[in-house]
């Protein structure tokens, strides 16, 4: 059923559709066409600038991975995961923790966003941890 209506929308609508279309022979007559014949025209270079894109999309370059986007390039590569502990007295609360890969929902402060990050990339970034000093 869905067959022979493509079917004949190919073989006789389409060639129906295709006569009644005002194509222009040369690129002044495009200038001289009206709105509706334009409107006319609209499907059918709809569809052509569709099978356009279509067919040059491969080419197109690639959106980048997450391999290409690493954060930490050359500090302490060989650790794991480069985390920092610093000691000040003045803290409110015995540790704060700092955002590194600028992927924290809660940006400055550290939701824990560079687990995946360190999971999809293969990097070694984590956060920057300010410790209340104990005396």
């Amino acid at each position: 059923m869905v067959l022979e209506s493509i079917s004949r929308i190919i073989k006789m609508q389409l060639p129906t559709y295709l006569k009644k279309l005002p194509i222009p022979e040369s690129l002044g007559d495009f200038a001289r066409l009206t709105v509706s014949e334009w409107l006319r025209l609209l499907p059918l270079l709809g569809i052509l600038a569709l099978l356009g894109y279509l067919t040059i999309r491969p080419f197109l370059p690639k959106k980048k991975k997450q391999r290409d986007s690493l954060i930490n390039l050359k500090i302490q590569k060989e650790n794991p995961r480069v985390v920092n502990e610093i000691d000040i007295e003045d803290l409110r609360t015995p540790n704060v923790c700092y955002c590194r890969c600028w992927r924290s929902k809660t940006f400055p402060v550290c939701d824990k966003s560079h687990i995946k990050h360190n999971e999809l990339t293969g990097d070694n970034v984590g956060p920057l941890i300010l410790k209340k000093k104990t005396l």
